[in-house]
């Protein structure tokens, strides 16, 4: 089983800040994830990977960061949670989607709730 996985109570546990960021999307329900790898986000697209094997959650490298949010945000608008992690200089190539597409305003909300 994968050391993300494991749930003991009042257990202290040593983890990288990525592996954190996975573990706390995982805690949170998280039921799709995408991403394009690069330093020094890279832990965290593995870390979706390696659970993916073992789990329900669906993961998916994408070949951009473009790509890689908008995939996010169509597994979102099906009522999924979802989430997509990249570099941040790589936020550069996906902000033409994050600026210019409505539907991520409209559908896709960062409350817990859902979209709408």
């Amino acid at each position: 089983m994968h050391p993300l996985l494991q749930n003991q109570e009042n257990k202290k546990v040593l983890m990288l800040g990525n592996e954190a960021i996975a573990r706390g999307a995982l805690e949170a329900g998280i039921a799709f994830a995408s991403a394009y790898p690069g330093t020094p986000s890279s832990e965290i697209a593995l870390q979706f990977f390696r659970i993916s094997l073992e789990t329900d959650l669906y993961f998916e490298y994408s070949v951009n960061e473009k790509v890689a949010l908008e995939v996010a945000a169509g597994a979102a608008m099906c009522g999924l949670k979802t989430m997509v992690s990249m570099k941040h200089v790589g936020l550069n190539v996906a902000s033409d989607a994050l600026v210019t597409d409505p539907c991520l305003y409209r559908y896709c909300r960062v409350d817990g709730v859902g979209c709408r």
